[in-house]
């Protein structure tokens, strides 16, 4: 399937977004409260109009000086303030009524992790979207899947991809799930209990881009931030065990001296052994599942950390952790994504190893009984003969001489189920057919199964789910935007006029 034109723009100005998101950093939205509580409070009378205008400069001032190239730009409120007593004087230490550097660090820590949870949103789409582009090319490709690590059944390529397009949707309803608890504000808490000001948090809320204030002033600072950075490491972790099992899965063909899947050789793809001449190593998909362990290790950090302090510990909350996670990961997918565009699939060769093999078998015990009423359990049996028969002579599937089929047919009945006929009722002709890989597909009747008319609609559903992702972070990410947009409308209008009026 390939992308709409729109839903390109959309992607083009989510990954615009996402790249200048690492400017929000915690300096950015230090300056965001401080420019929202100027507003607010000089509206509603907790802060003198007659220095209003002063302090306002004073916090433009500090901004503009600390988004020139190579400034300092602090990362505590300890940092900030003297910054803005040296720009606008004492005076300007009344905007910290009421606040403390415990609301205004989780609210910032809040803030950065949006950010971050709509960047990896829209990766995971994409990523998502190569992956759903690969199944589309492979709807009849027909391939071994496996169970505890042997060849266990047939498959179509494409339901074997949507299943972990599934898991990956499931984790991208995690973000979401995550985002609507996240997306709450601090500010106004203080430390534990508040404070005796009346200020406004819902309006502080609403002009950073946050649904509401947090309801409990206690858990805004004490427990909330540690929560948010575990829940976010329990996603990321969950990204990445997907992609590792995907990865391993790819690995063991590796081991095969002729892969029906693997990736295409040269560039940063492969590489070849120092010793071994005839080794093409796959590279990619090494530093791919590494980064996967990686991000996996390193997200069980966020529960350490978080393990075993008193309420209001800041182990767990540092920024710099949680971006450094989101990074990993974001690498990750990247590679990831290259590991899927690289893929060399070989549908001959897949069917072959499927026919070397007794994959096909389960259907045996199934036509038998859907078709001739024989209970599971005896066709099962049957079926079981027939392989141990073939096995210990060294005979595949489409040899299978149809003589032995009705021996072993008529010897199980005798033996397990005297009160059925001992006749096959099978002939040779539905038992060939019944082996039959690219056949056993067609005919799968499950919903949400590997059969095209099923295919198509998962697919359909998939962009769908897809496309729907990327609307939830575009719509989000404006949100927040049109609320900055909206402050720094508000916080011009208390700036020092031109003309030196106000």
């Amino acid at each position: 399937m390939k992308l709409s034109q729109s839903f390109s723009i959309v992607l083009c100005a989510l990954i615009t977004f996402a790249a200048n998101a690492t400017e929000r950093d915690e300096f950015f939205w230090l300056g965001e409260m401080n420019k929202a509580t100027a507003v607010i409070n000089s509206g509603e009378g907790l802060l003198d109009k007659a220095v209003t205008p002063k302090i306002a400069k004073g916090i433009e001032d500090v901004i503009l000086n600390g988004n020139k190239p190579g400034a300092k730009r602090p990362k505590k409120v300890i940092a900030f303030e003297p910054l803005l007593i040296k720009a606008a004087g004492i005076e300007v230490t009344m905007l910290h009524i009421g606040r403390s550097s415990q609301d205004m660090h989780a609210t910032y820590r809040a803030a950065i992790l949006r950010d971050e949870a709509l960047e990896l949103m829209v990766s995971l789409s994409d990523t998502m979207q190569a992956l759903l582009s690969l199944a589309e090319r492979n709807k009849t490709t027909i391939v071994p899947n496996y169970t505890n690590g042997v060849a266990a059944q047939p498959n179509s390529y494409a339901h074997y991809l949507l299943g972990f397009l599934s898991a990956f949707r499931r984790d991208a309803e995690k973000i979401e799930n995550f985002y609507s608890r996240l997306n709450y504000c601090a500010m106004g808490t203080t430390v534990l209990n508040g404070t005796s000001w009346p200020l406004n948090r819902g309006k502080m809320a609403h002009y950073l881009g946050f649904k509401a204030p947090v309801e409990n002033a206690y858990d805004a600072g004490q427990f909330k931030s540690n929560d948010d950075a575990v829940e976010f490491a329990s996603i990321l972790t969950s990204i990445s065990l997907h992609v590792g099992t995907f990865i391993q899965d790819l690995s063991v063909q590796y081991a095969q001296p002729r892969p029906w899947i693997l990736l295409q050789e040269g560039g940063e793809n492969t590489y070849v052994s120092s010793a071994m001449p005839q080794k093409r190593n796959p590279g990619l998909m090494i530093r791919t599942r590494t980064n996967a362990s990686r991000v996996i290790s390193d997200a069980q950090q966020a529960v350490w950390l978080a393990h075993n302090i008193i309420p209001g510990m800041s182990d767990a909350r540092n920024v710099q952790d949680s971006s450094r996670r989101v990074k990993e990961t974001m690498t990750m997918l990247g590679q990831f994504r290259q590991v899927i565009a690289a893929l060399k699939i070989n549908p001959e060769r897949a069917l072959e190893e499927l026919n070397l093999d007794w994959t096909a078998s389960q259907e045996v015990a199934d036509v038998f009984m859907r078709d001739y009423k024989l209970p599971f359990r005896v066709g099962h049996h049957i079926a079981s003969e027939i392989v141990s028969y073939a096995k210990a002579n060294g005979i595949k599937p489409c040899n299978f001489p149809y003589s032995e089929v009705k021996r072993i047919y008529e010897e199980v009945i005798k033996k397990e189920y005297p009160q059925g006929s001992p006749v096959c009722p099978m002939s040779e002709t539905q038992f060939k057919d019944t082996l039959n890989p690219v056949k056993i597909i067609q005919n799968r009747k499950t919903t949400g199964g590997p059969q095209l008319t099923e295919l198509d609609k998962s697919l359909a559903n998939m962009e769908k789910s897809i496309s729907s992702q990327i609307e939830w972070a575009k719509d989000n990410a404006a949100a927040i935007s049109n609320a900055l947009q909206r402050l720094d409308g508000d916080f011009q209008k208390i700036l020092p006029r031109g003309d030196g009026k106000k």
